[in-house]
């Protein structure tokens, strides 16, 4: 319980996440541009910092929770960043979603000065930030790794070291396949069943004890057929890591139709107005094709 902690980045997800750290007993510095969550950090018991080289001043291990792969190079390498802050052996674990490169990029410059970094993405959303229930998985060197662990284990259950830096993201990016390219299987067949006069409800039903049964048809199947898409997981956010995948694709020269296919029923629901929806409001795109709304019961 010796090492500083520092935390950059409070929304959503940085929020819950940075308040385990604290009730787990950690000396906490945080910094986000909302001065009112810094507060209420404060006021928990954290202290406030007016910079991230400020709180890289004051931690040993410094974690960030931000939107993307430039804001977290920003943050990170920027004027008045982390690095102009941290100190020889210092750590910096960015459990944003953000490009493999990028993450290998801003590890470089760190190790290039004697620091070090770990990539650690998660998968859980805000509700598992609040009950610290999140699958965390993770880039970097196994001593770095080794170090990290007692503060990951107070954010999350799952925690895997998948390999050297970037891994991490490559994880992420692979989770967010299969979780989008799942939401429309889900979605595609409750309208199939819609559109064909059958209840969809009963349908799900079905499917729940069977070969189909996932977490995704259980959740967001119930999500769909309850028109209820209030963000847990935000079309933003699946957008852009959807995008992130299909740019690491092109960088190693390789062809994902599936998701590529997904970035497009994305691109249709931000046509919408729905980036703020929650990923499953994904059916939407799909009833408007074809004319038909997934709801309880049979078509009359």
């Amino acid at each position: 319980m010796n090492e500083r902690i520092g935390f950059v980045g409070l929304g959503l997800m940085g929020r819950p996440m940075a308040t385990n750290i604290l009730k787990a007993g950690y000396a906490l510095t945080v910094y986000t541009k909302t001065r009112a969550k810094v507060e209420d950090m404060v006021s928990k018991g954290a202290k406030g910092a007016n910079s991230p080289k400020e709180v890289a001043e004051n931690s040993d291990i410094i974690v960030t929770m931000l939107p993307d792969t430039a804001v977290v190079e920003e943050v990170a390498l920027g004027s008045n960043g982390m690095l102009e802050g941290m100190s020889s052996g210092s750590v910096m674990i960015d459990m944003s979603t953000i490009s493999p490169s990028g993450a290998k990029r801003i590890a470089s410059k760190l190790v290039d000065k004697g620091m070090e970094m770990l990539d650690a993405p998660v998968s859980g959303g805000d509700v598992g930030a609040a009950e610290a229930t999140l699958s965390i998985m993770v880039g970097g060197k196994p001593e770095v790794f080794e170090r990290a662990l007692p503060v990951f284990k107070v954010m999350g259950k799952n925690i895997t070291l998948v390999g050297g830096y970037g891994s991490g993201q490559v994880a992420k990016a692979c989770n967010q396949i299969i979780v989008g390219i799942t939401i429309e299987a889900v979605a595609e067949a409750l309208v199939f069943a819609k559109k064909s006069g059958t209840d969809p409800a009963k349908v799900r039903s079905a499917l729940l004890g069977g070969f189909a049964q996932s977490r995704i048809l259980e959740l967001h199947g119930q999500k769909m057929l309850d028109r209820n898409f209030k963000p847990g997981g935000k079309v933003m956010s699946h957008k852009k890591d959807t995008d992130i995948a299909l740019e690491a694709a092109k960088e190693i020269g390789l062809y994902l139709p599936g998701t590529s296919m997904i970035a497009q029923l994305w691109n249709a629901l931000t046509a919408m107005g729905g980036l703020e929806w929650d990923h499953s409001s994904l059916v939407r795109a799909l009833e408007t094709l074809s004319n038909v709304e997934v709801s309880p019961g049979a078509v009359k």
